[in-house]
């Protein structure tokens, strides 16, 4: 795999934890991996110093907050470009960066370019974001979406 750090089981252990705990002092989290908070400490900062842990966050309920319709676009981008122009998929690239209501993208394989997930406060907001900013990039060429019904899992831990 491209830049992997090799991690041992303690260091996973460590993972763990922090993943279902960001706030968990080192002390706790020390008695939870058998080590002291001397060790656990240097550990965590070699885990962060390696790009392992990328940052520490809150994790906001979206319902709570008033956003609450959350929508997949399949997003299709045209093929060609004038050759004075810049390529379509970093001209969407970068505008992507800049539209708040998206809050995950990825580049796929298949028939569309794009994957979407975009949280916004319900149907009207949604469409004003579809139909002024979406569709109105000069790269975009369809978009397909399906609305979330329910989430039947949501996590942010990864699998160690």
């Amino acid at each position: 795999m491209e830049n992997q750090i090799p991690l041992d089981a303690i260091d996973r252990r460590i993972l763990r934890a922090l993943q279902g705990d960001g706030r968990i002092t080192y002390d706790v989290l020390a008695a939870q991996v058998s080590l002291s908070p001397s060790a656990t400490l240097r550990r965590v900062k070699r885990l962060e110093e390696s790009g392992v842990i990328a940052r520490y966050v809150a994790l906001v309920a979206p319902e709570r907050v008033g956003l609450g319709l959350t929508a997949y676009l399949n997003v299709r981008l045209e093929k060609h470009a004038e050759v004075h122009k810049r390529n379509p998929m970093d001209l969407f690239r970068a505008a992507v960066q800049t539209w708040p209501e998206v809050v995950e993208c990825a580049a796929l394989t298949g028939e569309m370019d794009f994957l979407l997930r975009v949280v916004v406060e319900d149907m009207a907001h949604y469409s004003r974001f579809v139909m002024d900013t979406l569709l109105r990039h000069p790269s975009v060429e369809d978009c397909k979406t399906s609305f979330v019904l329910d989430r039947v899992k949501n996590t942010t831990a990864l699998p160690l």
